[in-house]
Formats: C-alpha cells, sequence, structure tokens
C-alpha cells in the first residue's frame, strides 16, 4: 500500500472538481451570525460545494472555516428538527473553526480537511462527548480516549461537529429492528420521505448529509450499513477495504468485517476523507476518470423489484452512451454465504463487545448489558427485542473448530463471488442496486430490508462503494460499484466518473408521505 496512490488519485478528482465544477443548479448558502440572528450569506450552495472548492475559497479568503462552521450549525438546528439525526453538537466546534482560520491566515494549513465541519455515529468513541451506540446503557461518562480515525481527523484540522443518531447497537440487537431507531435519539427520518426509513446502521450521519448538515459524516459498516443508508439517502457511502481505517475505538459488531468510511455528497469528498482517515494507504494503482473501454458487470437483483430494476437498466444505457462496456453477471455461492454470515457474527460479537464493554463505564460485558436492557424500559419503546444479544451470548466461543470452519469458508467463498466473476468477465468492477425504495417506518413490524448486494464485499474485506443511479418516485436507489481487496483507489476513480455520468442526486423535498402511487 503507498500513499503516493491516493495522492495521484485525489489530485484527479481536485481537478476535476475546480475545472468543470458541480452539474447543479447555485445557490447561496448561509451561516448564522454571532448574535443568532439571520444568518449572512456565503455566496456556497452547501447542497453541491466540493471540499476542493471550499478549501480554495478559504485560501484566497473570501470563506472562513468559522463562517461555514455556523452554517452548519444552523442548519442543524432549524433543519435538523425535522429528521433528528444529529444526537449533539460539539461545544468546542465554533473553537475548532476559529483555530483553522489561524492556520489558513498564516499559511500553514493541514491538507485538504483542515477547517471541514465532520460528523461523527455515535458509536466512534470521542473524549470530550458521549459515544453511546444509541443505548442508555454507555450514556453516562464519555470514552477515556479518542478513537484512532478521530485522532487522524483532529489532526488533519478537520472541525469535529458533533455525533449523529444510529440505529442501536448498530442493528444488532434484536431481530426485528427498526433502523434509524435508537433509545438515546429516537427515530431518524428519510428527508426525501419523512415516514420513510432511511436504513442502517449508519442512519443518522446519511440523514445528516441528504439534509446538508455537515460537508462528511462517518459512517460504520459490518454489512451494508454505510452502504445502504447512502443509497436509500441518495449520497456517497464507501466502504473501505478491511484493516484500511482503524477499528481501535469504534463500537464492534465483528473485527473480521468491521469498518468505519466515509460518507459525503459527492465521490471526491469521500476519496478526500478517506486519505486521513486511512493515512494515504491505497491499492498502488489509480486511474485517470473515465469510463470509455471499462467494463463493469451488473448484477441485477430482481429480488429488489422492477422499479428498481428499471432504474439499472436506465444506468446501463447511460454508462454505455459514455463508453462502458456492461456485461450481466450473477455471483455465485450466495445461498451458501447467506447460511455462514449471521452464525459467525454472534461468536464474533460475543467477544469483541465484551472486550470493549470492558473499557467503558457501565454494563462490563454482554450478560449484563443484557440484564441492563431488561431493567429499563425506556429501552424497549420501539421494539422490545434483544434476541441477536442472547443468541451471541449462546454461541460457540471463537476457538470452537466449527465457528473456525465457518468464517473460512465465508471469507474463501465471498472472496471467490467476487474474483472469479471479475476475471471470468475481464471486469474493472461489478455494480449492482444498493436499495430498493424507503420502505415505511414502523416499530410494530421492523424493518423490510432484505438487501443481498452488500454482502459479498462486506463478508470479504473487499471495498464498495455506493453512488447515487436514480429514484422511485421520491425515493433514492443508489448503485454499489465494487471491486478486489485494496482496490478502493480503483473504485473511487471509477465511482467519480459513474457519479458523474449518472447525475443523479437531487435535494431532498422533506415530504410528509407519499402514497404507494407515487413510488412507481
Amino acid at each position: 500500500m503507498k500513499k503516493r496512490s491516493v495522492a495521484t488519485l485525489i489530485a484527479t478528482l481536485v481537478a476535476g472538481s475546480l475545472l468543470t465544477g458541480t452539474p447543479y443548479p447555485r445557490a447561496e448558502a448561509a451561516g448564522a451570525d454571532d448574535a443568532g440572528g439571520p444568518p449572512p450569506k456565503l455566496g456556497v450552495d452547501l447542497d453541491t460545494v466540493t471540499i476542493p472548492e471550499l478549501q480554495a475559497r478559504m485560501a484566497d479568503g473570501s470563506l472562513t472555516s468559522s463562517a461555514l462552521t455556523a452554517a452548519y450549525l444552523w442548519r442543524i438546528k432549524t433543519v435538523d428538527p425535522r429528521i433528528h439525526a444529529v444526537l449533539r453538537t460539539d461545544p468546542t466546534a465554533s473553537r475548532q473553526a476559529a483555530a483553522s482560520d489561524a492556520r489558513h491566515r498564516h499559511g500553514g494549513a493541514r491538507g485538504p480537511l483542515d477547517g471541514i465541519p465532520v460528523l461523527l455515529k455515535d458509536n466512534v468513541n470521542t473524549r470530550d462527548m458521549p459515544t453511546t451506540a444509541g443505548s442508555l446503557a454507555l450514556a453516562g461518562s464519555p470514552p477515556d480516549t479518542d478513537a484512532a480515525l478521530v485522532t487522524r481527523l483532529r489532526d488533519a484540522g478537520a472541525v469535529i461537529l458533533g455525533k449523529t443518531n444510529l440505529s442501536e447497537w448498530a442493528n444488532f440487537r434484536a431481530t426485528k429492528p427498526t433502523s434509524g431507531w435508537s433509545a438515546v435519539g429516537g427515530q431518524t427520518s428519510n428527508p426525501y420521505v419523512l415516514d420513510r426509513n432511511p436504513c442502517g446502521s449508519s442512519s443518522g450521519s446519511a440523514a445528516a448529509l441528504a439534509a446538508s448538515l455537515a460537508q462528511v459524516a462517518i459512517g460504520t459498516e459490518t454489512d451494508g450499513s454505510i452502504v445502504c443508508p447512502a443509497g436509500m439517502n441518495g449520497i456517497v457511502g464507501h466502504k473501505p477495504s478491511l484493516g484500511l481505517v482503524s477499528r481501535a475505538g469504534v463500537v464492534p459488531i465483528s473485527a473480521e468485517q468491521d469498518t468505519a468510511g466515509p460518507m459525503a455528497r459527492n465521490v471526491t469528498d469521500a476519496a478526500l476523507t478517506l486519505s486521513v482517515l486511512s493515512g494515504g494507504a491505497s491499492d498502488g494503482t489509480t486511474r485517470p476518470v473515465g469510463l470509455r473501454g471499462r467494463r463493469i458487470g451488473l448484477w441485477r437483483l430482481p429480488s429488489l423489484g422492477p422499479e428498481v430494476d428499471a432504474v439499472m437498466s436506465r444506468t446501463a444505457r447511460k454508462l454505455r452512451a459514455a463508453g462502458a462496456e456492461v456485461v450481466e453477471v450473477t455471483l455465485p455461492y450466495q445461498e451458501r454465504l447467506a447460511e455462514l454470515e449471521f452464525p459467525a457474527l454472534l461468536s464474533e460479537f460475543h467477544r469483541d463487545i465484551d472486550a470493549y464493554l470492558a473499557t467503558r463505564h457501565g454494563p462490563r460485558n454482554l450478560a449484563e448489558l443484557i440484564g441492563f436492557n431488561r431493567a429499563h424500559p425506556a429501552e424497549r419503546t420501539c421494539f422490545a427485542g434483544q434476541e441477536l444479544f442472547e443468541q451471541a451470548l449462546a454461541a460457540p466461543a471463537v476457538t470452537d473448530p466449527k465457528y473456525r470452519a465457518m468464517r473460512a469458508e465465508s471469507k474463501d467463498l465471498s472472496r471467490r463471488s467476487i474474483d472469479e466473476t471479475m476475471a471470468a468477465h475481464h471486469l474493472d468492477a461489478i455494480a449492482s442496486p444498493t436499495n430498493p425504495p424507503a420502505w415505511t417506518t414502523d416499530c410494530a413490524r421492523g424493518d423490510n430490508d432484505v438487501i443481498p448486494s452488500s454482502t459479498p464485499a462486506a463478508v470479504a474485506g473487499y471495498p464498495s462503494l455506493s453512488v447515487p443511479a436514480g429514484s422511485v418516485g421520491e425515493l433514492p436507489v443508489g448503485l454499489l460499484l465494487m471491486a478486489g481487496d485494496h482496490q478502493d483507489g480503483r473504485l473511487l476513480s471509477l465511482g467519480a466518473a459513474v457519479e458523474h455520468r449518472l447525475n443523479a442526486w437531487r435535494a431532498p423535498r422533506y415530504l410528509p408521505s407519499v402514497g404507494p402511487d407515487a413510488i412507481r
């Protein structure tokens, strides 16, 4: 892995962003003034502005991080009550921004994220704010130290704006959870249609970006928890290769699959954020942005419905018109993977959550956590179950030969499913629908989220990237791109070209509801 490759990728993406601009109408953004009154104009559209454009403005003195941070804090105050994506803001955010402004004035900016407001999913440790994983069990004292990725963000000069809501315990508590709900934060809504679900578990991070409450956000994924919320909220989400971003200080499900990753409104910002989170590590190869001659395998997944399949058909036509070769593929071994993944995760969760809880005040292990939930009715106000906790407590230890065989087979089959498909068809990437149209949020029913597209890359530890592909009525649908191990740079380059060609992003309208006919 070489830092130079990410630098090359970023230079390419930044140049494209500054030369071509964004393909969307521009509007003036507002930043709150010191008196808390009507905000002044900043001259940028927070929906569409990219980090390179913001840095160019900060470099020439026409924008400050203080004004940008104030603008986002104003939006959180005025917009977030509709969607409940942000749990808390950092009381030091304005001071962080002022320090960035001083560095910019004296020519000492630390890089592309210096002065850029970032929201963190609330399962990422912060020493100065609570980190709860959405649970009242962790709502007391903050962790003693920052997560390693937070240290990287602070060292890069990013402004830590606050923490976002999530599906409690990253959706690994009950068999029928409701994504976007936690006992700490309540229910996060989808900004496009407010009675629709934001998907999980990085629900608040995705909804906050769709509503332009920060420039970028951090999510985490075990299987689908970055990319599904990204697709369902019409933004970009990158699940990095396993190990590219440190897991230290992140509330775990499984060390064999967990990773944090960047979420943004465009691929350029996601790539810049990844460069900070990973310390510049990548696959060693990058290519110029462009689609001509690229071979993409389309895995249609008709189980997600005819409306989503129609979006995929339109996507394939657009990519072919740009010179890409799109061939239809079917990934093998998926039924067996579905049988293997969940039992392995149960054993890993018991091991990893016990280790994490031992570092925090509150329940010291999974058994105590189960007891806490039984004793606190507020943990059961949306759904009562904690069946996954109970199953994990009884699961075989990770030293058990049966567990080891399951994990080894699942890793082998997931990697072969991608590697063999790419080799057989000479592909640059595999594409599939990220998500179905958002379902209505219903605590009694739970989620309706059988979404197989994220599993191969998640179990393999390979990178995946969701970019907006289109909509079914008012509800966004993403295109999920997958590639081989540590090919994050290649995938982001291709994703930027796909994003530019599809040009599918549109701002949410915060509709209260839509009828069933409105999504067809």
